[in-house]
């Protein structure tokens, strides 16, 4: 079995490999998802939240699709709208959340956050491919 925190050593991720937030990860690795989360809503969002747990529908405004997400994920939604949301300013892992976050966790390529982030590629497929570590659950998609 493969220890939470690392890649395969099989797999050999390159620019055009796809990534994601594996949800999964977050369950094994002891880790507190929500908190991360809350983490990259702006201060007075937070203070809004209560703490529930309550799964509510949300329609995603530009597709119609319907994601089934609790008071922070929609609170996460509406906080991608904002254009500061992914700025310079952000770390690269961070950056890279709030990338798979504002866009439903759709994988996508070190080329293709690369466009997003304004970062190159091979920063950010180091990032992500450093010593096998797996960082806040973003790992390639698995085939």
């Amino acid at each position: 079995m493969q220890e939470v925190g690392k890649i395969s050593a099989s797999v050999k991720p390159t620019q055009d490999t796809k990534f994601h937030i594996d949800y999964n990860w977050w369950e094994k690795s002891g880790e507190d998802l929500r908190v991360y989360m809350l983490s990259h809503l702006p201060p007075e969002v937070r203070e809004r939240i209560s703490g529930t747990s309550i799964a509510v529908d949300y329609i995603d405004p530009d597709t119609g699709e319907v994601f089934e997400l609790d008071e922070v994920g929609v609170a996460v939604q509406e906080a991608a709208k904002d254009p500061t949301f992914i700025n310079p300013h952000t770390g690269v892992i961070d950056g890279i959340f709030r990338v798979f976050l504002a866009n439903n966790n759709q994988p996508m390529s070190p080329r293709e956050l690369s466009d997003v982030l304004n970062k190159p590629a091979s920063t950010i497929l180091k990032t992500l491919s450093t010593a096998g570590r797996v960082y806040k659950g973003i790992r390639p998609v698995q085939s």
